[in-house]
């Protein structure tokens, strides 16, 4: 790989062996590539946002909500202790969501735009 130090400002752009710079254009303008784009841009920003807030509802409500925190759900084990074993699974459900959109989505746009410049992989 070459690197390109004439870009300025401190910037370095690292050259792919087998393509272009015209050619990594030609394909981020393709109307299959903006595609993807955007499908993974409406999958992970909602995604990550709901992560972030589920993540950080935990402290938040055993710091501002320690009496709802403390409710007993079933004999010793409390609304807290419940939510924060949550977490374990809504991140699982969400590793499943985004392997499922992914392979039915996401791979098969990439494989297409792959297709469209003749095969050519990394």
């Amino acid at each position: 790989m070459s690197i390109n130090t004439e870009v300025g400002m401190g910037q370095n752009v690292i050259e792919h062996p087998k393509r272009s710079q015209a050619e990594w254009k030609k394909i981020a303008d393709s109307p299959d590539f903006k595609t993807l784009i955007n499908a993974k841009g409406k999958f992970l920003i909602p995604t990550i946002i709901f992560s972030f807030v589920y993540y950080f509802a935990l402290p938040i409500l055993a710091g501002y909500a320690p009496g709802l925190m403390k409710t007993k759900i079933v004999g010793a084990i409390n609304f807290g202790y419940l939510f924060a074993l949550s977490q374990f699974f809504v991140a699982w459900i969400i590793a499943g969501l985004y392997s499922s959109v992914s392979n039915n989505t996401f791979d098969p746009l990439a494989e297409k735009i792959k297709q469209q410049q003749g095969g050519k992989g990394r």
